[in-house]
């Protein structure tokens, strides 16, 4: 969990009862305790982070109806017993390859591309891995309530080659692992794929 972030848990919560009711409400004076609701939780965001009010309003505008979840997806490819990463231009971290889910793209549909974008390598996705849930993990607070699914890839073409949001390119050994992206997976979590890499049969959740 959170923990140290209850603040954060405490504004998803809010922001996702606030939206439900806006979304089902008719009563006028029930949307008005929903709105006052949900600057409630742009208003806990904006005291323990360093969002503005304003960027928060543009965020909270595209978030309309009933709030679920976003998705993040991950491919996780071994040469040996080493995997894949991919250093980020955003942050000059490394992280498994992937991004946000796209609409009209399956999960194994994106991650294939994103393989592709951010490390040059053409793979099939053959077995999801895992599916996580952010707040169970010791990322760093994200405004966005996320799920994180890896999915094991097989190498079908291409050579490796950066692309335009990585800089560089390479595999790396559990004992060499570089600075990780923690935004985008924790060391836990990487650790977590090479168990799965030896233990084949499992799936791991939350």
């Amino acid at each position: 969990m959170y923990s140290k972030y209850k603040w954060l848990e405490i504004a998803h919560n809010l922001q996702s009862i606030a939206q439900a009711g806006l979304t089902y409400a008719q009563d006028k004076y029930d949307l008005e305790r929903y709105n006052q609701i949900l600057q409630l939780s742009k208003d806990i965001i904006a005291e323990y982070s360093e969002m503005k009010m304003e960027k928060l309003h543009e965020i909270f505008n595209l978030e309309q109806g009933y709030l679920t979840p976003k998705v993040d997806v991950r491919g996780v490819i071994f040469r040996g017993d080493k995997i894949l990463l991919v250093k980020e231009r955003l942050d000059g971290r490394w992280s498994l390859p992937g991004g946000w889910a796209d609409v009209g793209l399956t999960a194994s549909e994106v991650v294939i591309k994103e393989v592709e974008e951010e490390s040059g390598l053409v793979v099939e996705a053959v077995k999801l891995l895992a599916v996580f849930d952010k707040k169970c993990h010791p990322h760093p607070p994200e405004f966005y309530y996320v799920y994180k699914m890896f999915f094991l890839c097989n190498e079908i073409d291409g050579s490796l080659e950066s692309g335009m949001e990585t800089s560089e390119v390479d595999f790396f050994g559990i004992d060499e692992l570089p600075e990780l992206s923690t935004n985008r997976n924790t060391k836990s979590q990487v650790a977590h794929m090479f168990y799965l890499q030896n233990n084949p049969g499992d799936t791991l959740f939350d």
